[in-house]
């Protein structure tokens, strides 16, 4: 299982390596990132940043503000290093790749990577939530009369979302290999389309 803290420096090194930000920027592009039921304080950030630092991934570079402060406004910037470790997390395929946080990271970045990688990834992680689908199906068979209406309900909407992935990735995965069949659906529907 990745750290948090692994899953935050590829994803502050993914945002650096598209252009140079100041603490305040990547905090707020992060937590958009992450979604919303994951808010990324700056206690988490500051001491990720700092060790980045240390390893020279990372550089701090001094610019002068228009405000009334005289403080200068650090901005970060990915170094040769950085690059390196970033693409070298990116190319990882292994189950650290597929797990909730970090593919969710990863798949932010998928443009920096190759097809095969992204393939890898997209197969690994459809892998893993058929496994999990399989059990949380043959779970809610076996307890569907021994739990209350709003347990089997909570159960049932955890089976519709993973299954909702499952179909979402095989989408993708088509379309990685440039299968014919793949639909020319948008990535995001409309909360008012129908199939939803």
């Amino acid at each position: 299982m990745a750290r948090r803290g692994d899953t935050i420096e590829l994803a502050v090194l993914g945002l650096l390596h598209e252009s140079p930000m100041h603490g305040y920027e990547l905090r707020k592009r992060l937590n958009l990132m992450l979604g919303w039921g994951r808010v990324l304080s700056y206690g988490s950030l500051y001491p990720a940043l700092k060790k980045m630092l240390r390893a020279n991934l990372i550089t701090e570079v001094a610019t002068t503000t228009t405000s009334t402060s005289r403080r200068p406004r650090i901005v970060y910037e990915v170094t040769a290093a950085g690059n390196e470790e970033f693409q070298r997390l990116m190319s990882e395929v292994g189950p650290t790749a597929w797990e909730d946080d970090n593919f969710d990271i990863r798949f932010a970045f998928f443009s920096s990577t190759d097809m095969e990688i992204r393939l890898r990834v997209l197969e690994g992680r459809r892998s893993r939530l058929q496994e999990r689908l399989a059990r949380v199906q043959d779970e809610l068979a076996r307890t569907q009369a021994e739990v209350d209406r709003y347990a089997g309900e909570l159960q049932r909407h955890g089976v519709e979302s993973v299954e909702r992935e499952v179909r979402w990735l095989s989408d993708l995965i088509r379309a990685e290999r440039g299968d014919p069949k793949t639909p020319q659906e948008p990535l995001h529907r409309s909360s008012t389309d129908p199939q939803r």
